[in-house]
């Protein structure tokens, strides 16, 4: 099984516990955002779905990825090439003038989350 794994939080922490849970897989892919908020700006809910859709489906186009998840084509044709950039999909080009088709490499995704409720000095982060 292809799993992509996708951190946030402290790059040096993440890197370490990410680490020593794929040294127990054979496939190793691994993306990270920097903060909680550069993940759910990337991979909004209607995003997962699309990606869920894609691998599921294996849509020959981006306008049948569309249909699969009931976007507006436009908004499909904006959301893949970032999702691309990531690392989540691939965009294959078909012939001269042919569809682009989206294909997900992984069959399953898990996230690894540090999100610290106290700040460095042990301070609760609404106190300040």
């Amino acid at each position: 099984m292809t799993t992509l794994h996708i951190t946030v939080g402290d790059r040096t922490q993440v890197r370490k516990e990410t680490a020593d849970e794929l040294d127990k897989s054979d496939e190793q892919a691994v993306l990270q955002f920097g903060t909680y908020d550069d993940l759910v700006d990337s991979l909004t809910p209607l995003r997962l779905t699309l990606i869920q859709a894609i691998a599921k489906e294996h849509p020959s186009s981006m306008r049948e990825a569309a249909r699969l998840v009931d976007l507006d084509v436009s908004d499909v044709h904006a959301d893949l090439p970032h999702l691309e950039v990531l690392g989540i999909l691939e965009l294959e080009e078909g012939d001269p003038g042919g569809a682009i088709q989206p294909i997900v490499p992984f069959d399953k995704i898990e996230m690894h989350i540090d999100y610290p409720l106290l700040d460095d000095d042990s301070t609760p982060a609404s106190a300040h």
